[in-house]
């Protein structure tokens, strides 16, 4: 008797798989830490001298630039000047800040960025023995990222948490169903 070792299922191909966007069908799109692939770049791999157009178009929009880095130069000014809770724990290899921009997660050199819109919900969690302190950003589509910060000692753990629930209370807001 044979066995097959391995998917029967085929691969898709062609437009279905264009619509498709998300982990199952790409896996290296991680929503909050890359930008799923464009269209553009398909499109420019096909058509090579349409490429060197877009190319040009480019050229003129640089000559637009400065202005639009210094306009959000401003931007990015002006939030910084907001006077809302912030909250900010690291250790030697992890890092998280929450505030009016959001929620960014970093270990070591890898960073994700989620804005209030893109989180389902936050939550903390602290280990029984030790002195880990963990937070977990859920997204909408059922997917979680933890990350664990070393305290101190255990009692920042209080405090951690009471300065994460006020910036959660200030930015973000639950839908009610």
């Amino acid at each position: 008797m044979e066995q097959r070792i391995g998917s029967s299922s085929q691969p898709l191909e062609g437009e279905p798989l264009k619509a498709l966007k998300g982990a199952g069908f790409d896996p290296a799109f991680v929503p909050g830490l890359t930008a799923p692939v464009s269209e553009e770049t398909e499109d420019a791999e096909a058509a090579p001298e349409e490429a060197e157009d877009s190319q040009d178009a480019e050229d003129a929009e640089d000559s637009v630039e400065p202005e639009a880095t210094e306009e959000s130069a401003a931007e990015e000014a002006s939030e910084e000047a907001l006077d809302g809770p912030v909250f900010e724990a690291s250790d030697r290899r992890a890092r998280i800040v929450a505030d009016h921009r959001g929620v960014r997660l970093s270990l070591d050199d890898q960073e994700c960025d989620f804005r209030w819109d893109e989180i389902g919900a936050v939550e903390t969690e602290t280990a029984r023995f030790g002195k880990r302190y963990t937070v977990t950003v859920h997204t909408p589509d059922r997917r979680w990222y933890p990350i664990e910060i070393e305290a101190p000692a255990r009692s920042h753990f209080t405090e951690w948490d009471a300065r994460l629930d006020a910036v959660l209370d200030a930015y973000f807001e639950e839908d009610a169903e």
